[in-house]
């Protein structure tokens, strides 16, 4: 047969074939859809949405990005959530080494394939892999399996898919996030921090192309124990590198005689008690960007560990301090307890976010109060003598007494019989109320669980909430003159710090009404800026600050908490002192052991303003200085002083009387006994005795009133003449047991606005005795109640009843 017949017979037969397999597919065209739409499906389906599972280490950078703290994921690996950028350097070096054609290939690269197959055959052993790095993000997703010829199928198939699904660029950074890099480390990020202490962003060409060699043999190529040979991996990658143009010369003699690192370094841990209280709130297994400076944050944890170093002589062994912005409304250090103690101390501890008695921290609190609604004016005299309060029975941390003491003198002198009795006057149940709508979390009882001892100690509050709280009002203050022109204060200004530069603070509308007012607020920091103490703690001198600063102490019963908080316009700092067990201890006082620390801290802090004063919410008014009220009719001395506007409606001074002299004023008479041609009429300052009785000691230019006349009996007088000053009225009373186990005595104490007069005594209907200096006696009476009656020269007469009650071991 010719070849022309040969060629003819050869295209019959395929046409034939062509024609078979054409009528094949017709007649089983829906089966062959069916398996390629099923293989469709499949291909689709055979990666999952998320690839990665593992459980994240949780992390905090400073605002810089600068480590903070770190905690290790819960399976024990350094791994860092996953990467969001990749630096150019570590890219570049990345795709020199593992997959030079990263950008051109769909997945699979048949060229490295064929390569390492030739090379495996040639050797006679797996000597390369031919793995694209899209490959590798597949067999690091299913974990390594072993490396078989149908498991390298596998890897191909869900490489091609990985591409279809995410940019080059994310094939990237799941590489990189999930890349083993030897020991326990995971990731590029945790490999930057514990390789070379710094973020990837920061990493040289030698580091960034030994980051690029670890993860193809982690196991081998571990810093430390073969460095010769991942030293010349490293300088021949280098030299690809040059070669490719993205380094000179010099800069590849510099890359090349770099160290390498001796293995992993410990991450730092500047604020591990900062990262448990993000973990708390919903941040572990992320990296929270914080507002946290990471300067400030050493040098104040060194000040702390200076300080702990004296303190811990007189066994005190725990502090903490918090730094706020009060313009950012931010955490700028967060130091929850000194570092480097014992275990035996709690070192753990988050002390900021702990629960504490409060001691006198809430006083200023209590003052603004006052002076917002009107109830008082900065100068307002208030009660200072021994008070009794069902059942509570307050006493000055000195035990002294000044009988009456202008408010803000007794916020600036944390006197507490005055905080007790502003505080009555307020209302308890309404201070509650305050100090909760104020952010005050730990706030858990009723209002009535407290009572009056919420305003020396009897609550716990927490460091946080605490700073917080005078950080509001600190922003209150200087918002409000900032926005004078519309005289309305932000919503946000008593919103707690914000801890993380990722969070969303939203900007509340403008409001009318805030907690507090901005004049109440300036005159409360006016106050705290007066800061005073008695010569039993005159060592507070010692640590006063030449920038202006609101502060305030507090000390807790027993000695267990010592309190400082610092306000300017810019800062807050917040101070605890104490152990964590909750151990007293003698000396451990707000004023000694925190406040020394405060002004340290503050040291550390650039340079502070001071308040401006609100003058859109304050006025001019007369005020009588002696009272502290606005003036009376009766008033002989008088200031016209900036008051806030609410003040205005405060009652005039109840404590300037019109009284009548005899023609020598030396005796007080009326026009009953008396000429009244001749009769004098002078203003005069009087105070109740109970008070006159301690404030003439403090106050040598306080004046009694002039005794009546011997032809004036006095009837008639609004003025009262005595008082007593030990029992309140209706007290409730144990007697006392001696040493010996004997039952012991009450005393009795009483005051008469005349010197040398005589006092009759009597219990129930029985005549006790009398007293003429001092007005004293002791008593034993029994269980039960009892009216006490006491009788002066003149027939004046004073009773008082109380109950003696009975001990459970009597």
């Amino acid at each position: 047969m010719s070849k022309v017949g040969l060629v003819s017979v050869k295209l019959r037969i395929e046409t034939d074939v062509i024609r078979k397999l054409i009528r094949t597919v017709k007649k089983y065209r829906k089966w062959f859809l069916g398996i390629a739409l099923m293989l469709c499906i499949v291909y689709y389906y055979c990666l999952p949405k998320v690839l990665f599972n593992d459980p994240y280490a949780t992390v905090v950078n400073d605002f810089r990005g600068e480590l903070l703290s770190a905690r290790i994921a819960n399976d024990g690996q350094w791994r860092f959530p996953e990467v969001t950028n990749l630096p150019d350097k570590y890219i570049q070096a990345l795709i020199t080494f593992e997959d030079r054609h990263f950008y051109n290939h769909p997945g699979v690269n048949p060229v490295a394939l064929g390569r390492a197959l030739w090379q495996n055959v040639s050797e006679g052993k797996v000597v390369s892999g031919g793995s694209t790095i899209s490959m590798q993000v597949v067999r690091l997703y299913r974990k390594g399996k072993r490396r078989t010829f149908a498991e390298k199928l596998m890897e191909m198939v869900l490489a091609t898919r990985l591409e279809l699904r995410y940019s080059k660029s994310s094939v990237l950074k799941l590489y990189a996030s999930h890349a083993p890099f030897g020991g326990n480390t995971v990731g590029l990020n945790a490999a930057a921090w514990r390789y070379f202490q710094r973020p990837p962003e920061q990493l040289s060409w030698a580091e960034a192309a030994l980051l690029a060699i670890l993860p193809n043999q982690p196991s081998l190529l571990f810093p430390g124990k073969h460095n010769e040979s991942l030293k010349a991996k490293r300088d021949r990658l280098l030299t690809r590198l040059f070669e490719k143009g993205h380094m000179d010369n010099v800069s590849l003699d510099l890359a090349i005689a770099e160290p390498l690192p001796n293995g992993p370094e410990v991450l730092p841990q500047q604020a591990d008690h900062f990262l448990s209280f993000l973990s708390n709130r919903g941040q572990s297994g992320n990296i929270t960007l914080s507002t946290v400076d990471g300067h400030l944050q050493r040098r104040v944890s060194n000040v702390l560990k200076a300080h702990n170093s004296l303190l811990k002589t007189d066994g005190i062994h725990n502090a903490a301090v918090l730094v706020l912005d009060v313009k950012s409304n931010e955490v700028l250090s967060y130091v929850g307890n000194v570092k480097g103690i014992g275990k035996e101390y709690a070192p753990s501890v988050d002390v900021i976010q702990a629960p504490r008695s409060t001691g006198s921290l809430l006083k200023p609190f209590l003052y603004a109060s006052l002076l917002d609604e009107g109830t008082i004016l900065p100068k307002t005299l208030i009660p200072d003598v021994p008070t009794y309060f069902e059942g509570f029975a307050p006493k000055n941390f000195t035990r002294k007494y000044d009988g009456a003491v202008h408010a803000d003198m007794a916020l600036a002198r944390s006197l507490n019989i005055p905080a007790v009795n502003m505080l009555k006057t307020y209302g308890y149940p309404r201070f509650h109320e305050k100090l909760k709508s104020m952010g005050m979390s730990s706030l858990t009882q009723s209002a009535d669980y407290y009572g009056l001892s919420l305003i020396l100690g009897g609550s716990e509050g927490t460091l946080w909430d605490m700073s917080n709280m005078y950080a509001g009002m600190a922003r209150a203050l200087s918002g409000f003159n900032q926005r004078f022109k519309n005289k309305r204060y932000d919503q946000t200004d008593f919103e707690f710090a914000a801890f993380s530069k990722n969070e969303d603070v939203s900007q509340a509308d403008f409001i009318d009404k805030p907690a507090l007012n901005a004049a109440s607020i300036w005159f409360t920091f006016q106050a705290m800026q007066e800061v005073y103490r008695p010569d039993e703690d005159a060592s507070w001198k010692l640590y006063s600050s030449a920038r202006k600063i609101a502060w305030k102490t507090g000390t807790s019963f027993g000695y267990r908490d010592g309190w400082a908080i610092g306000v300017t316009p810019e800062y807050v700092v917040g101070v605890w002192v104490g152990n964590a067990d909750g151990e007293g201890r003698p000396g451990l006082t707000g004023i000694k052991t925190a406040a020394p620390i405060m002004f340290d801290v503050f040291d550390l802090l650039p340079e502070t303003s001071w308040f401006l004063p609100p003058r859109e919410e304050l006025t001019l008014a007369a005020v009588d200085r002696q009272s502290g009220h606005l003036v009376s009719p009766y008033s002989t001395q008088i200031d016209t002083v900036f008051i806030p506007k609410v003040g205005l409606r405060t009652a005039s001074s109840p404590y300037n009387q019109l009284i009548h002299l005899d023609k020598e004023g030396k005796f007080r008479v009326n026009a009953e006994c008396y000429p009244l041609g001749d009769l004098t009429t002078v203003n005069w300052f009087v105070l109740p005795p109970k008070q006159a009785f301690y404030f003439k000691k403090k106050n040598p230019t306080y004046q009694e009133l002039p005794p009546f006349s011997a032809s004036c009996d006095g009837e008639g007088s609004s003025f009262v003449v005595m008082d007593m000053i030990y029992p309140e009225p209706n007290a409730s009373l144990y007697i006392p047991i001696e040493q010996d186990g004997g039952k012991g005595q009450l005393i009795f104490e009483a005051t008469h606005r005349k010197e040398g007069i005589t006092l009759h005594w009597h219990l129930d209907d029985k005549y006790l005795g009398s007293t003429v200096t001092e007005h004293l006696i002791s008593l034993s009476p029994a269980t039960g109640k009892h009216q006490i009656t006491i009788v002066d020269s003149y027939g004046n007469e004073l009773k008082r009843t109380f109950e003696v009650l009975t001990r459970d071991s009597d």
